[in-house]
C-alpha cells in the first residue's frame, strides 16, 4: 500500500471514530498507529487526522509509561491541560476588575465609566492595557467571578426621614383602630396619565399568530382626545375600589371630588353608621400634606358629610408603600395590559371590569369638570379650616372636622 493510500485509509477511521473517544482515547490511539508504523509513523499519522506532532509525541509518552496515566475517573492528570489566563497573566483579574467596576475601583478616568459595558468593550479595554484576552474569554472570566448581567433595580428611597419607621407604625395602629370601629378607611392617589388614542399599550394579549392589533408608529399626544387622569380611592377594609377619571388637571379639588364620588357611589352604602372617615396618602402631588387647597377641600367635604376626616401621609419617597399602588393600580394595569387604550369609553370600561380572585371589585366613572390650576389660598381662608393636629408628626397626621352651620 502506498503512503497515499494509508494516510486515506487511516484517515477514514479516525473520522469514523474521533468523536466516540475522549481527548485522552484519541491522544493513545493516534499514538498506537504511529508506533505500529514505525519510523515516520509520527509524520504520516499528523497528515492523516490533523493531529499535532506533539500530541502524538506525548500519546506515545503515555502508553510507555502506564503508571503515570490520569487518576480513574479523570482524563487528564492532575495539572494537566492548557492553564487558565490568570495563571500566565496575574494582573488580568485586577484590571478585569478596575475595568467593569471604576467606581469601586476609584478610576474616574476608566475608559468604560460611561460606556455600556459589553464583553467585546470590556475586551478591547483590556487589550489596550497590554492583555491578550477575547470577548469569550472576558465572559468565562466575569462568569468565574460573580458577575451577571443585571438590570437597574429601584430600592434607593432618599434620605430616610428621621420619624419614617414611626409613622409606619402610626399609620397601621390607625387602620386597625379604624377597622375594630367599622369606619370607613381609605388609600388614595393618583395613577399614572395615560394618552387617550390608538398607541401601543405595554403587556401582551392572546391574538391569532402573525395578526397582532395594529397601532400608530409614534405616541404623540391627540390634542383632541387628550389625556386621562386616574383617581383611585381604595377601601381598605373592604377590598373594593373607585377610580374617577378625569380628563383637564389633577388638583387639589379633583381629588376631593373624587373621594366625595366615591361616598356617594359605594362608601354610603357600606358605612351607613359612619361617624369618621381615614384617609392614607402620600406626601406630595395633588393630595399634598402641604397644600392648603387640599385642607380647604377637606373642610367643604367634612361640611357636607357631617363627618370627621382623619388623614394619615406618607413619608417623602415611600409612596410605594401606598396600598393602592399594589392593590388596584396594578391591578388595573394588568387588565388593560397590550390593549390600545383608544377612546375614555374603553378606559373606563377597562377599569370596571377589573376583577381578582381574592374578590375586588372596581367602579369607575367619567369626569369631565373643568378644574383650574394655580388657586391661591389665602392665610385668613387657611385659618378657617378646623383642623387639629396629632401630636405625632401633625404635619402628617391631623384631622379636619365640621364646621356647623
Amino acid at each position: 500500500m502506498t503512503t497515499r493510500a494509508l494516510e486515506k485509509s487511516i484517515a477514514r477511521k479516525y473520522t469514523a471514530m474521533k468523536w466516540e473517544l475522549t481527548e485522552r482515547g484519541r491522544r493513545v490511539w493516534v499514538a498506537t498507529e504511529a508506533r505500529a508504523l514505525g519510523y515516520g509513523g509520527i509524520r504520516l499519522i499528523h497528515r492523516a487526522t490533523g493531529i499535532d506532532t506533539k500530541t502524538i509525541m506525548a500519546g506515545l509518552y503515555e502508553i510507555s509509561h502506564p503508571r503515570e496515566k490520569a487518576p480513574e475517573g479523570r482524563i487528564r492528570r492532575c495539572g494537566g491541560g492548557r492553564k487558565k489566563l490568570v495563571a500566565h497573566d496575574p494582573a488580568l483579574a485586577r484590571d478585569l476588575e478596575g475595568v467593569v467596576e471604576p467606581d469601586e475601583r476609584g478610576d474616574p478616568e476608566s475608559s468604560l465609566r460611561w460606556t455600556t459595558k459589553s464583553i467585546v468593550k470590556i475586551a478591547d479595554a483590556l487589550q489596550s492595557m497590554a492583555h491578550s484576552i477575547s470577548p469569550m474569554s472576558v465572559l468565562r472570566l466575569l462568569t468565574s467571578g460573580g458577575y451577571s448581567l443585571q438590570a437597574n433595580r429601584k430600592t434607593r428611597e432618599g434620605a430616610n426621614h428621621a420619624g419614617r419607621d414611626g409613622q409606619f407604625h402610626y399609620i397601621n395602629k390607625s387602620i386597625k383602630t379604624q377597622q375594630k370601629k367599622n369606619q370607613p378607611c381609605i388609600s388614595v392617589d393618583t395613577k399614572k396619565k395615560e394618552n387617550v388614542g390608538n398607541y401601543k399599550n405595554s403587556g401582551q394579549e392572546w391574538h391569532k399568530r402573525g395578526e397582532p392589533i395594529e397601532v400608530n408608529m409614534h405616541d404623540f399626544p391627540n390634542k383632541k382626545l387628550g389625556k386621562v387622569i386616574p383617581y383611585g380611592v381604595y377601601d381598605l377594609l373592604e377590598n373594593k375600589g373607585w377610580v374617577n377619571v378625569g380628563i383637564t388637571s389633577d388638583t387639589a379639588q379633583f381629588a376631593v371630588e373624587s373621594i366625595r364620588r366615591w361616598w356617594r357611589h359605594m362608601g354610603r352604602a357600606r358605612y351607613p353608621k359612619a361617624g369618621e372617615l381615614l384617609i392614607t396618602a402620600d406626601s406630595g402631588g395633588s393630595n399634598s400634606a402641604r397644600s392648603r387647597l387640599w385642607k380647604m377641600e377637606l373642610q367643604k367635604l367634612a361640611n357636607e358629610l357631617q363627618m370627621k376626616i382623619r388623614v394619615r401621609h406618607f413619608p417623602p419617597g415611600t409612596s410605594k408603600w401606598n396600598k393602592i399602588e399594589h392593590r388596584l393600580f396594578s391591578m388595573i394595569s394588568k387588565n388593560w395590559r397590550g390593549t390600545p387604550l383608544d377612546s375614555l369609553a374603553t378606559i373606563i370600561n377597562l377599569i370596571g371590569t377589573t376583577k381578582t380572585q381574592t374578590g375586588l371589585v372596581v367602579k369607575a366613572m367619567l369626569d369631565d369638570t373643568v378644574y383650574e390650576k394655580g388657586i391661591k389660598v389665602s392665610d385668613e381662608e387657611l385659618a378657617s379650616v378646623n383642623l387639629t393636629r396629632d401630636a405625632f408628626h401633625g404635619e402628617w397626621n391631623y384631622m379636619v372636622a365640621p364646621r356647623h352651620g
